[in-house]
């Protein structure tokens, strides 16, 4: 079973509903692109955990996450800190999208979302 699971992580994901993908630097630094999966972490907490205390602004692209933000124990480095959730040592499970894929909230746009990038 572990193995079927760490099979699945190998391959490049395609971004799905509501997913927020994260590119605008990804690929310039020779890394994936981030597939943000909101609406599994949605299901786990209220929105004001993230866009309230851990500062996340609900505009897509207002945000400037940056890998030393997160190894800070900021934005996301609050929950992945290999304490909660696995922390940034593991790059390939959010580093995890096709390449070429465009930053953006997949769904989002078109159905009355928070917007474009």
């Amino acid at each position: 079973m572990i193995a079927l699971w760490m099979a699945a992580l190998c391959f490049p994901a395609q971004a799905e509903y509501a997913d927020v993908v994260l590119n605008r630097r990804a690929e310039k630094e020779g890394v994936r692109p981030v597939v943000f999966p909101h609406w599994f972490h949605r299901i786990r907490f209220r929105c004001k955990v993230c866009h309230s205390e851990l500062g996340f602004q609900m505009r897509a692209g207002a945000n400037d996450v940056m890998m030393a933000d997160i190894i800070d124990g900021k934005f996301c480095g609050m929950c992945h800190n290999d304490r909660i959730a696995w922390g940034a040592a593991n790059c390939d499970l959010c580093h995890s999208g096709k390449p070429g894929l465009p930053s953006g909230i997949y769904g989002g746009d078109s159905t009355a979302g928070p917007g474009r990038w």
